[in-house]
C-alpha cells in the first residue's frame, strides 16, 4: 500500500485546493440548460411508469446522455437542501472535480502497467496539471466526465481480462470445464433458456416503438367503429379520447413487460446458479467493467469507442474464446446505457441510431475564430485539432510524446509485451480517432474539447519518457521542472486555466483575435461580483451574451435586461459584455468602460457605464 501514498496525498491536496478556490469559477454556458435536461430526465423515472411518456427538453440536449448531470443534480440539490446559502453551482463544480479526481486515479492505475510507479506518478502529474484540464475540470459536465469514464471503462476492461483469462485461474476454462461435465440435457436446457431470454429482452424493449404503434392503431381502429375485441375490455371506447386508453394499455403493457422480464431473468438465473455458477462468477467480473462504459457512453455516445477498445484488446490477447465474454461485457453495458437514458426508452434502436447520426453531424450554427480566421463550424480546417494541440499543452509535452513513441517503438521491433501493447492501444486510442478528425473534418467548436478523450496516452507516452531516467533523483527533478510552465500559467490564470495557450505562439496573449479564448462566460461571476460593488441601487442592466450566467450571482435589485428578452429599458446603469464575436467592440462602444475581467493582456468581458 505504500506505493499509493504519493497518489493519495496528491489527490487530498488537489481536493483541498479545489475546495478553496471553489468560488471563484463562474457557471458555464451550458449548465442551466443541461440542469433543466437532467430535471426533466430524472422526471421521467415517474412520468414513463405513469403515463408512458418522457418530457422532451429539446435542442437536441436528449441525445447527450444525462446520467452525469442527473447524478450531480441530486447531489447539489441534496447539499444545499442541508448546507443552506450554498449555490447550486459550486456544489455542481466540485462533483465535476471529483469526477476528474477519479479520472486522475485512473490514469495512473493505467500508467503502472506499463512504466515504473515513479514514471506513472510523473505522467499523472502532467497530465493533471495542464492548464486546458484543470480549468475545465471545474466548469464541464460533459468533456472532462467522459474523459474520466473513458479513462476508467478502459482500465477496468483491461482488468477484466487479466482476472478472466489470468493463467492458472482462468474463469473461462474453469466454466468450459464445468460445461463440459453437463449431460446434454443440461446443456440444452441452459442454451434454450438463454436464447428465450435474448429474444424476449430484444422484443419486449427493443421492439417498444413497434408495440406501441401496434397499441395505437389497434385503439383508434376500435375507436371508429371496426371489428375489435377491445371493446369488451374498454366499454366507453367508443365515447372518450382515443388517446386515453392507448396511455392506458401501453402503461399495462410496461407494468406486465417488468413482471415478464424478471421472471425470465430469475428463473436465467436460477438455472446457471444450480447447473454453472462458474458462468455467474464470470459474469460478477465483467459487471462492473460492463456498467462503467454503459455510463460513459450515456455521457455521450463517444463513450463506444472505450467498449470497441477494450474488446479489440480481449480479441487480440485471447481470441476466440473470449467471444462470449465480450458479448456479455456488450449486454452488461447495453443494460447500463438503457437504464440511465430515458430518452432512448421509447425507441431504442431509433433513438439511438439517431443520436450516432446527430453526433457524427453535430449541427451547431455558430461560426469559430481559428488562427485569425472565422470559419463554420462544419467547415473547419484539417489543421483545427492537432494546431490546438499543438498549442494548448504545455511546451514538454510533445518533446516527451515523441522520445516516448521513440521508446515504445523500439520496444515493439524488441517484442516487449507492454510497449507493444501500449504502441497499439496509442495508435487506436490517440493516432486513428486524430487521423479521422483531420481527414472527416467533423464540427467542431470550443477548441478541442469535445476530443478530450483521446489524449490520455499522449500523457502514458511521456510516462516512458520519463521511464529512461533510472536514477530516483534526476527523474523526480526532471518531473519537476517540466511542471513548472503548467503550475505558473495556472496561477497566472485562475480561475479561468481553461483558456492557456503555449509559448508556441506566443502566449495567451498573442491568442487574442487568432483563437477562442473565454468562450463558456465564466468571467459573468467576477464581472456581477464586480458590478455588484459598483452599480447604483436599483440598477438597470443590460448583458450580452448568457445573461443568466451573471444573473446567478448578480445583487437581488438588480434589474437585467438581455438579447433574449423582449422587454427594454429606458436607461442602462451598467452594460455588462462578453469579449466574444466582438460584442465588447459593439456594444454601447461610446459608454465608458469602468473594469475588465483581463489575463495577460486578454480581455474576456467588461463592464460600462453609459
Amino acid at each position: 500500500m505504500k506505493q499509493n501514498i504519493p497518489l493519495t496525498i496528491l489527490l487530498v491536496l488537489s481536493f483541498l485546493i479545489a475546495s478553496f478556490t471553489l468560488t471563484d469559477y463562474g457557471e458555464s454556458w451550458d449548465e442551466m440548460k443541461l440542469y433543466n435536461y437532467a430535471a426533466d430526465s430524472l422526471e421521467a423515472y415517474v412520468t414513463w411508469f405513469q403515463h408512458g411518456t418522457i418530457p422532451v427538453t429539446g435542442d437536441r440536449f436528449e441525445n447527450y446522455g444525462p446520467v452525469f448531470v442527473m447524478f450531480t443534480r441530486i447531489i447539489a440539490k441534496t447539499v444545499t437542501r442541508i448546507v443552506p446559502g450554498v449555490q447550486d453551482v459550486d456544489i455542481q463544480h466540485l462533483v465535476y472535480f471529483l469526477m476528474f479526481l477519479v479520472g486522475v486515479w485512473t490514469f495512473y492505475q493505467l500508467a503502472a502497467r506499463w512504466m515504473s510507479r515513479n514514471a506513472a506518478f510523473g505522467a499523472t502529474l502532467l497530465f493533471m496539471t495542464q492548464p486546458v484540464f484543470w480549468g475545465h475540470a471545474f466548469i464541464n459536465p460533459k468533456d472532462i466526465p467522459l474523459l474520466s469514464l473513458f479513462l476508467l471503462a478502459v482500465y477496468l476492461g483491461l482488468r477484466m481480462h487479466d482476472t478472466i483469462f489470468e493463467r492458472g485461474t482462468d474463469s473461462i476454462l474453469e466454466a468450459a470445464a464445468s460445461w463440459r461435465e453437463l449431460t446434454p440435457r443440461t446443456r440444452r436446457l441452459l442454451v434454450t433458456a438463454t436464447i428465450i431470454w435474448f429474444f424476449t429482452v430484444i422484443l419486449l424493449f427493443g421492439g417498444i416503438a413497434l408495440i406501441h404503434e401496434w397499441i395505437d392503431n389497434a385503439v383508434s381502429a376500435a375507436a371508429r367503429g371496426e371489428p375489435s375485441l377491445l371493446p369488451l375490455i374498454a366499454t366507453r371506447i367508443d365515447r372518450i379520447a382515443p388517446e386515453i386508453y392507448i396511455e392506458k394499455f401501453f402503461v399495462l403493457f410496461l407494468r406486465v413487460r417488468t413482471v415478464i422480464f424478471w421472471l425470465v431473468t430469475g428463473t436465467l438465473i436460477w438455472l446457471y446458479r444450480r447447473h454453472l455458477p462458474a458462468a455467474l462468477r464470470t459474469l460478477g467480473i465483467i459487471l462492473p467493467a460492463g456498467i462503467i462504459l454503459g455510463l460513459a457512453v450515456s455521457i455521450r455516445i463517444f463513450g463506444t469507442w472505450a467498449g470497441i477498445l477494450v474488446a479489440g484488446y480481449i480479441l487480440w490477447k485471447s481470441g476466440r474464446k473470449a467471444w462470449l465474454v465480450i458479448g456479455a461485457y456488450a449486454l452488461v453495458a447495453i443494460a447500463a446505457m438503457y437504464l440511465t437514458w430515458p430518452y432512448i426508452w421509447p425507441d431504442p434502436v431509433g433513438h439511438f441510431w439517431e443520436t450516432v447520426v446527430i453526433m457524427a453531424r453535430h449541427p451547431w450554427p455558430s461560426s469559430v475564430l481559428f488562427n485569425g480566421a472565422t470559419y463554420p463550424a462544419n467547415d473547419l480546417p484539417a489543421s483545427y485539432v492537432p494546431l490546438l494541440l499543438a498549442i494548448q499543452l504545455t511546451e514538454p509535452v510533445w518533446a516527451l510524446f515523441f522520445v516516448g513513441l521513440a521508446v515504445a517503438a523500439y520496444g515493439v521491433v524488441k517484442r516487449r509485451s507492454g510497449d507493444i501493447e501500449l504502441f497499439a492501444l496509442t495508435l487506436l486510442w490517440f493516432v486513428l480517432p486524430l487521423v479521422t478528425f483531420v481527414i472527416l473534418r467533423p464540427t467542431l467548436y470550443d477548441n478541442f474539447r469535445q476530443s478530450f478523450f483521446i489524449v490520455p496516452p499522449i500523457f502514458f507516452m511521456a510516462g516512458l519518457a520519463f521511464n529512461l531516467i533510472r536514477k530516483p533523483i534526476l527523474q523526480s527533478t526532471l518531473i519537476a521542472l517540466i511542471l513548472v510552465p503548467g503550475l505558473i500559467a495556472s496561477a497566472k490564470l485562475h480561475p479561468y486555466e481553461y483558456v492557456y495557450y503555449n509559448q508556441f505562439i506566443g502566449g495567451l496573449e498573442a491568442a487574442v483575435d487568432r483563437f477562442e479564448l473565454e468562450y463558456w462566460a465564466t468571467s459573468y461571476r467576477e464581472a456581477a461580483e464586480a458590478a455588484n460593488r459598483i452599480a447604483p441601487p436599483n440598477a438597470n442592466v443590460w448583458v450580452d451574451g448568457p445573461a443568466h450566467l451573471f444573473d446567478t450571482f448578480a445583487r437581488p435589485d438588480f434589474h437585467i435586461y438581455s438579447p433574449q428578452e423582449a422587454e427594454r429599458a429606458d436607461h442602462y446603469d451598467i452594460v455588462v459584455t462578453l469579449a466574444r464575436y466582438d460584442l465588447e467592440k459593439t456594444s454601447f462602444p461610446d459608454a465608458k468602460i469602468v473594469y475588465r475581467v483581463t489575463r495577460e493582456g486578454a480581455v474576456f468581458t467588461v463592464i460600462r457605464m453609459p
